[in-house]
């Protein structure tokens, strides 16, 4: 190494949720953590547009937390950028990349065509982010790793993957360069999860990067979620109505299927359709039988819990069912309303008062889904205004994110005083609370950087 002295770059998730990017210059060596989409406000997608503040060419690897967009969605432009390198992570990891890349890059295609046909984009032509030409590009330089093994990468530094609940493939990265150890949280599972086992926890961390999503906030117990489905379920059917519920196709729209399987095969809920509306939400059900070790559902779980569901993966017979006035369960990408399949039906059925719209996951600032949790009364789908009357609710006991508390305790294994403590992935007030979390109950200094910062590790 030239020095001692370690350059990181926030080139996203700092400041605010989500677009995970973190580049740690060595001086010989350059290595990304993360290397995700913005999502949400306006200001943050147009990021993706433009070209990162980084000589990308000069990138030598990639290491990826976990599979989700806001984690590995910039991947492609990366790619176009002139980044050559090997990509990083898990098997399942890197099996849940390429679903969520290739359905990523459909979708802005289908919404470029779109827009070019019915002419609502400020753009002539408009044009997908990337297309499926370049995630076909940017998939050969995936690598799998195992998980718990010290992986050497250069000369005096090394990596480890460890399990961390969340979704299927993902871990928290140990980097060790020249014997000082950097940890990336990634993002936290949760400590009881119905599909998951519990996240491990770090024992050293000189310099800890600690996602800080639901700081200062806490979740009840998923169990505790049951019976308000349940009452849910059958007050939007008893009335004739239809609950759909947008959910991000990994994990959550599996944790989803299980919990109204479980709810029917216990009589609790009336037999109506039920319906998955998910290609990419569909190859993750074929990935959780392949992943027997990463989760708790016996195969002959997955096939009954399968059978009583419609999984759909034709956008034409999406098309049919979005008019269908029968009630019925649906289950749909994406979860925040960024895109997919839900924003079909709500073209079709937000105007119906007696449909009900569930929320089960994090709505991020400036998402369709965080809007209308904060009272909006329209819905914008493919450039036009919707009215929005149907009921909505919200539990958060489903997150797939540790809340305060789980944070909290993912810490406490760490024998030793950290040099220095991040806090990212977070907006302003859930990273001041985590801040104020840190240093009451362990005493450390953790700081909040901002996006685009260079933090200098000595």
């Amino acid at each position: 190494m030239k020095n001692n002295k370690i350059n990181v770059h926030f080139l996203g998730a700092a400041g605010t949720v989500t677009g995970s990017k973190y580049l740690v210059d060595t001086g010989d060596k350059k290595i990304l953590i993360d290397c995700g989409l913005f999502q949400g406000l306006k200001e943050l997608r147009l990021k993706n547009w433009e070209y990162l503040p980084v000589k990308v060419s000069e990138i030598d690897m990639v290491l990826l937390t976990h599979g989700h967009l806001d984690h590995t969605g910039y991947l492609p432009r990366l790619v176009k950028q002139g980044f050559n390198g090997p990509i990083y992570g898990t098997n399942p990891t890197l099996d849940i990349a390429k679903i969520i890349l290739n359905d990523s890059a459909k979708i802005q295609e289908q919404e470029a065509e779109r827009a070019n046909k019915e002419g609502y984009s400020k753009h002539n032509p408009a044009e997908p982010l990337y297309d499926l030409k370049d995630v076909e590009k940017t998939i050969p330089h995936f690598k799998g790793v195992p998980q718990a093994q010290w992986i050497p990468l250069f000369d005096g530094i090394r990596a480890r993957f460890q399990y961390n609940g969340h979704i299927l493939g993902a871990t928290y990265i140990e980097l060790d360069v020249n014997g000082k150890r950097f940890v990336f949280s990634g993002d936290v599972g949760r400590t009881n999860d119905l599909l998951l086992y519990p996240p491990l926890k770090p024992k050293k961390a000189d310099v800890l990067f600690i996602e800080s999503t639901y700081g200062g906030r806490f979740h009840p117990d998923e169990v505790e979620a049951l019976p308000q489905i349940e009452k849910l379920v059958n007050d939007t059917i008893n009335k004739g109505g239809s609950l759909f519920v947008p959910s991000f196709s990994v994990e959550r729209a599996q944790l989803m299927m299980l919990i109204f399987w479980k709810l029917l095969k216990e009589k609790k809920i009336p037999k109506v359709q039920m319906i998955m509306d998910s290609p990419m939400g569909a190859s993750v059900l074929e990935l959780f039988h392949r992943t027997r070790d990463w989760h708790r559902l016996e195969g002959n779980e997955c096939d009954e819990m399968c059978s009583h569901f419609t999984v759909v993966s034709s956008y034409r017979e999406t098309m049919e069912l979005r008019t269908d006035k029968k009630p019925k369960i649906v289950i749909a990408g994406s979860g925040m309303l960024t895109g997919g399949r839900m924003l079909n039906y709500l073209e079709t059925q937000a105007q119906n008062p007696i449909n009900t719209l569930l929320f089960v996951g994090y709505q991020a600032e400036g998402t369709r889904g965080r809007k209308l949790l904060e009272g909006d009364k329209k819905l914008k789908v493919y450039g036009k205004w919707v009215p929005f009357d149907m009921e909505i609710a919200e539990i958060q006991g489903l997150s797939a994110h540790a809340d305060h508390t789980e944070l909290m305790d993912w810490m406490s294994k760490i024998k030793n005083k950290p040099e220095r403590i991040f806090i990212v992935h977070g907006e302003k007030e859930s990273a001041e609370a985590l801040q104020k979390g840190i240093k009451e109950t362990y005493d450390w200094d953790a700081e909040i950087p901002q996006l685009y910062s260079i933090e200098e590790i000595k």
